[in-house]
């Protein structure tokens, strides 16, 4: 239950937590909640705020999630049944992140090949593969391999000096007249490399090249091909903290200790690294990898103690809800959305009398629909499963 609770905690703040707090912030003027809410935004290149820690603990819940659902696949349907299954459920979930980002409404070029659901499909795709042949042991190297090989391409493989920024490009082509981008961007000879600004790195870059359809920042894209590499790391630090909290020969008190361990060891290394690999999300860098799952690590420890070793259950019912249908409740968030549909109960008029205590009622009203609708799905034993 723990996995569960810690699941639907994260995405609680992606679908309403974050936005009440920014609400009774906005009318209440509290410094308290005014530091909490600048927590509640993502840093604009490096560095990192608890809402920077959202995504990559969702890939991190994936990586343990797979040690029990892989184990029960190899076990009934062996190992190329569970192959099969992986990657079926890869598909699908990178299937529905195409039609979350817009599907083709503007045309083949427009598509977004990557976002948010489609890496997770990658890499809970390719760390489930890796978890069906390889042991622990091997994981755990392979995800260091992951992390100093991402650093070293990033580090040591040359690109273009040119940034991919507006303002950069506006200014290379009022020097050198070329209007054409492609033509401007090939015709640059000076190279350089170990660069981490934004639009000036090689992660960003290869997106320029490579990477088809629509880019979420242009010129290249925050979950681009490059940077999915250390995500399948990120995947496969939960699969050891997934491995870990299974190992029942090792009492629970210990294992709890163990993810405390790991979390600080993940956290010092992060921290350090970050002076010559900076922690930036936009890149997936090997030290926020580090970093993150660090903090991931903490607070699964400090789930699994509460709600599966000292049984206190009672606080975390409305997370497990979210945690059994995340993605169900993801989509709706967006496709619907939860004050939006609170909305139809209250006149416009009603709303525009109220002032701001109208806009409060809407999100708190939105999570009342949230938490109402997760709980009908999960009382009637409704789970969408890919």
């Amino acid at each position: 239950m723990s996995l569960d609770a810690l699941r639907g905690f994260d995405m609680f703040w992606i679908v309403g937590g974050a936005g009440i707090v920014r609400v009774l912030e906005k009318f209440t003027g509290s410094s308290v909640l005014g530091g909490i809410r600048a927590q509640l935004s993502h840093v604009e290149w490096a560095g990192f705020r608890f809402y920077d820690l959202i995504f990559p603990l969702f890939v991190f819940i994936a990586g343990v999630s797979l040690v029990f659902s892989t184990r029960k696949s190899v076990e009934r349907h062996g190992q190329l049944g569970a192959v099969r299954r992986l990657l079926t459920r890869g598909f699908l979930l990178f299937l529905i992140g195409v039609f979350y980002s817009g599907g083709m409404s503007a045309g083949l070029d427009g598509i977004r090949w990557l976002g948010v659901l489609n890496r997770i499909a990658i890499a809970s795709t390719v760390a489930g593969l890796l978890v069906v042949f390889l042991t622990v042991r091997t994981l755990a190297a392979i995800t260091a391999c992951i992390l100093l090989g991402y650093w070293g391409l990033m580090q040591f493989v040359s690109f273009p000096a040119l940034q991919l920024e507006k303002g950069a490009i506006a200014e290379e082509i009022a020097r050198t007249g070329e209007t054409n981008l492609h033509r401007l961007y090939l015709s640059t000879s000076s190279r350089v490399s170990g660069r981490y600004d934004p639009g000036y790195n090689l992660a960003n870059h290869l997106d320029f090249q490579y990477l088809p359809g629509r880019k979420y920042d242009t010129y290249y894209d925050p979950e681009g091909l490059l940077s999915n590499l250390p995500a399948v790391a990120t995947c496969l630090l939960g699969v050891l903290a997934g491995f870990l909290l299974t190992c029942t020969s090792i009492p629970a008190a210990r294992r709890t200790l163990l993810l405390i361990a790991a979390g600080v060891g993940c956290l010092t290394v992060g921290y350090h690294w970050s002076f010559q690999f900076p922690i930036i999300k936009k890149i997936w860098s090997s030290s926020f990898v580090l970093f993150a799952g660090g903090w991931s690590f903490l607070l699964l420890a400090v789930f699994f103690q509460i709600v599966d070793v000292w049984h206190y259950r009672f606080w975390c019912r409305p997370f497990v809800w979210i945690g059994t249908n995340a993605i169900t409740i993801y989509l709706m968030s967006s496709f619907v959305g939860y004050p939006k549909v609170f909305s139809r109960f209250l006149s416009q008029e009603l709303q525009a009398r109220m002032g701001g205590s109208g806009e409060i009622l809407m999100v708190v009203g939105g999570l009342l629909v949230l938490f109402l609708f997760a709980r009908s799905l999960y009382r009637r034993n409704l789970f969408l499963r890919l």
